[in-house]
């Protein structure tokens, strides 16, 4: 009986050892779980902010074309309107429209090709014709 006390003894002891050792891998695992928790909570964190930054730039150059669409738009009104002044003045002054296709400039003149005067060979000369 004294040998059994013994050996349960032993085995309570080892299962008490055993039991620990669990124990500090479970707090271990916890605590690897818990800083795995923080990295992807902080990680969520970083992705949200990165949206909403390249989401505030995707706005901002929308907001950009639309004023640079304006922009253009005003000038071509601009241009019509300044193209239908000069029409306006051309006509109060009885003068040709522009760039309507009627140039009256001088034609250019073409340059003359100069000739090219046969040289006699000498003695000794190749000729490569």
């Amino acid at each position: 009986m004294k040998k059994e006390l013994e050996d349960t003894q032993v085995a309570l002891e080892a299962s008490h050892k055993v039991i620990a050792g669990l124990n500090e891998i479970g707090l271990s695992m916890s605590k690897k779980i818990e800083k795995m928790k923080v990295k992807q909570q902080l990680a969520k964190a970083n992705h949200v902010e990165c949206r909403q930054k390249f989401q505030a730039s995707i706005h901002e150059a929308e907001d950009s074309m639309q004023a640079q669409h304006l922009i253009i738009e005003a000038l071509v009104d601009e241009k019509d309107i300044l193209l239908q002044t000069i029409h306006g003045l051309q006509e109060a002054n009885n003068a040709p429209a522009p760039f309507d296709g009627e140039w009256e400039g001088e034609p250019e003149e073409e340059p003359e090709e100069e000739e090219i005067e046969d040289i006699p060979l000498g003695e000794g000369e190749i000729d490569d014709e």
